[in-house]
């Protein structure tokens, strides 16, 4: 594992597509330029918002407003129900964006979950979000604890 030092810089690219039909982004590129989606996908997933990035009005959007530090459970439950939507529309053949300010720790969290729900091996989602993103990606170790402790999500006994 790379060592990071000092604050996460702005990605270079406003999305990065991580598996086939499931892409994750920021609100912001390297120089502070916002990063607007329209209609490139057809579903997107905010864990951060800020008006005037789109969506466009016919994108299926879901929202949900975490904080980049340690979850409340109740919050957690919802990261993970999104992880379920999210594979489940990613398996049914639709584009979708998970995104969050920078686009490395919240989104991370949700793809990655959702690629375990689609059969990776949480080490493997965790490594192809870093090696696909950014090696910045879920650099928030308590996210990484999440995956790797094998949270239920809310639809487990």
């Amino acid at each position: 594992m790379v060592t990071r030092i000092g604050p996460a810089p702005m990605a270079d690219e406003p999305w990065n597509e991580i598996v086939g039909g499931l892409s994750m982004g920021g609100h912001w590129v390297r120089g502070g330029v916002p990063v607007v989606v329209r209609a490139e996908f057809d579903v997107v997933v905010s864990l951060f918002q800020r008006e005037g990035h789109g969506p466009g009005t016919d994108v299926e959007h879901h929202y949900l407003n975490i904080p980049d530090r340690p979850l409340l459970p109740e919050q957690l439950d919802e990261v993970f129900r999104l992880a379920e939507l999210t594979a489940g529309a990613v398996d049914s053949g639709r584009r979708v964006l998970v995104r969050c300010e920078y686009g490395y720790n919240r989104s991370g969290l949700v793809v990655a979950g959702a690629l375990g729900r689609l059969g990776y091996p949480v080490a493997d989602a965790i490594e192809l979000v870093r090696r696909r993103r950014s090696e910045w990606a879920l650099h928030n170790q308590a996210f990484v604890e999440y995956l790797t402790n094998g949270h239920p999500g809310p639809h487990s006994a």
